[in-house]
């Protein structure tokens, strides 16, 4: 059922728009054969992509600082493949991975069709707990920027999503009210209980068909969205 008071629409970007993970892939590969790092990659991946997830979690419950989350997500993905490298090197291929990161730009499936059907009937947002310096590159690059009138970024705020406050600064630079608000975003306890516990109503982009209470309007696939707005 579609509701009708909504006049804005605030996205994650990463893994909701953006397709992190694919994007992440071949930045990896980039960076592996600047490096000449002999690896499998898709072994790496394999270990790096749940271990960058927990981190995440960590950095979002300010358990660690952003050096921290770099460097410990490199490390301790290559030795799960019994691989030990120099701190100086990982922390070079950290580097290297943000400034290539945004030379590959992939987005999920009918992102530009979704982008373009709702800027005609509304007004659209980002939230975002991206690095403040990658995130805008990867909205020009994409070509998505120019969809969005405001960009919230985790790293001006001084919180992370799912902490209310990055929620209310949102509400407050769009010069909206929650009742007239939904977010979108894949990350079930960062954007939906988030965004849910300021009253804001929500869109769960569950792309990994997770198992959900009924109640959480959810699709898996971002053309969906027509059926909500």
């Amino acid at each position: 059922m579609k509701n009708r008071r909504i006049t804005d629409i605030f996205f994650d970007l990463d893994h909701t728009l953006w397709d992190f993970d694919k994007n992440s892939a071949l930045t990896f590969e980039k960076i592996f054969k600047i490096n000449a790092i002999n690896v499998d990659s898709k072994q790496f991946l394999s270990y790096y992509e749940p271990i960058n997830l927990e981190y995440w979690k960590l950095f979002r419950e300010e358990k660690i600082d952003k050096a921290s989350l770099r460097f410990g997500r490199l490390n301790d993905a290559f030795l799960a493949i019994n691989t030990v490298l120099e701190k100086e090197l990982i922390f070079k291929l950290s580097e290297d991975y943000i400034t290539h990161l945004t030379s590959f730009n992939y987005l999920f499936e009918n992102t530009i069709e979704i982008l373009d059907y709702l800027s005609l009937k509304y007004t659209l947002h980002i939230i975002t707990n991206g690095f403040e310096e990658v995130q805008q590159k990867k909205m020009i690059n994409s070509k998505i920027d120019h969809y969005f009138k405001t960009v919230t970024n985790s790293e001006v705020v001084g919180v992370k999503k799912p902490n209310p406050k990055i929620f209310n600064y949102a509400i407050q630079l769009a010069n909206t009210k929650v009742n007239q608000s939904i977010m979108i975003g894949d990350n079930y306890e960062a954007d939906i209980l988030g965004a849910n516990n300021i009253g804001m109503d929500t869109i769960f982009f569950n792309l990994k068909s997770q198992s959900l209470d009924n109640n959480i309007k959810q699709i898996d696939n971002l053309i969906h969205l027509k059926k909500y707005l």
